[in-house]
């Protein structure tokens, strides 16, 4: 059997706001497997998370940039936030994301191209700031959103400047119309994701092994009920949909007057968003914690 250690628990505990007695009992239960974990918290009605939460622990900034029916996102990581307020950095990022405009997301071609008003790559440039610097930095992930017609919105959250932040989101909407009425529709969305995350832009994108993990939780609970067969069954269409309702963006309510759902608002305004794409910086990293007391200790020989 897996070891299940404090730290594993205390991550549960995180994701998931059970207690801790459950929390190690979930992942007993689970032979240590997190995600399997969080299930059976759910099924026993422990936990109403859907998914972990994840603790952000990279540094840096993500960075937009934009021309009419093309936009582009990244991120750059450093190892503090000292760095993010660097302005060198800040420049840096800006000059990535209007490459990204041009050369694409792919990050190995993103490293490969010329560096504006140097001699060298986008790479050289970035070991030359390291050197400089003192930290460890890297182009950590690209995204390029176009539109044929209509306009590719940004939109950074708590920017440290223009384009410069912590959470980006381009919206993609497809259309005829007053191109700054679209964009104004577009930085409305992307506040929306900002704040909603979802997952996917409508039902036909959801992961479908997200859906049937979700659809076997949601069984199980309404089970516990001990209704007929048929009355489960409409249980569990009730809560997909509910489930559509909150990883979906156009299935989502419009946060901008809590009723309204966002495929109206965008069908209202004659569009169709085609896509939308939301970083968050460090999402998905893991940093090692360390315990500065202790390593401390230790290097004294305590």
């Amino acid at each position: 059997m897996a070891e299940i250690t404090a730290a594993m628990v205390r991550e549960l505990r995180d994701a998931t706001g059970a207690g801790m007695m459950d929390c190690k009992k979930a992942l007993v239960e689970a032979g240590g497997d997190m995600e399997a974990a969080i299930d059976w918290l759910r099924k026993k009605g422990l936990s109403a998370a859907a998914k972990k939460s994840g603790r952000v622990a990279a540094e840096g900034l993500v960075g937009v940039a934009s021309d009419g029916q093309v936009a582009a996102m990244v991120e750059v990581n450093a190892e503090t936030d000292f760095v993010a307020r660097n302005e060198a950095f800040q420049g840096f990022v800006e000059n990535v994301a209007k490459l990204a405009l041009t050369v694409g997301e792919d990050v190995a071609a993103l490293q490969a191209a010329p560096y504006p008003g140097t001699g060298h790559t986008t790479q050289d440039e970035l070991t030359k700031m390291i050197a400089t610097i003192g930290e460890n930095m890297t182009i950590r992930r690209a995204r390029v959103l176009k539109v044929g017609q209509g306009a590719v919105a940004t939109y950074v959250h708590n920017a440290v400047k223009p384009g410069l932040g912590k959470i980006g989101v381009l919206v993609a909407l497809e259309g005829a119309g007053e191109a700054e009425a679209i964009l104004t529709l577009g930085r409305q969305m992307g506040m929306h994701v900002a704040a909603t995350r979802p997952d996917a832009l409508d039902v036909s994108a959801v992961d479908p092994a997200a859906l049937e993990r979700e659809k076997a939780v949601l069984t199980e609970q309404a089970q516990a009920s001990g209704k007929p067969p048929a009355v489960i069954e409409k249980m569990v269409e009730g809560r997909i949909r509910k489930f559509y309702e909150e990883v979906v963006l156009l299935e989502q309510v419009w946060v901008h007057d809590g009723e309204s759902r966002v495929k109206a608002v965008v069908q209202k305004a004659g569009l169709t968003c085609t896509g939308f794409a939301r970083f968050q910086l460090g999402e998905g990293i893991e940093k090692q914690v360390t315990d500065f007391a202790a390593e401390v200790a230790a290097q004294a020989g305590v």
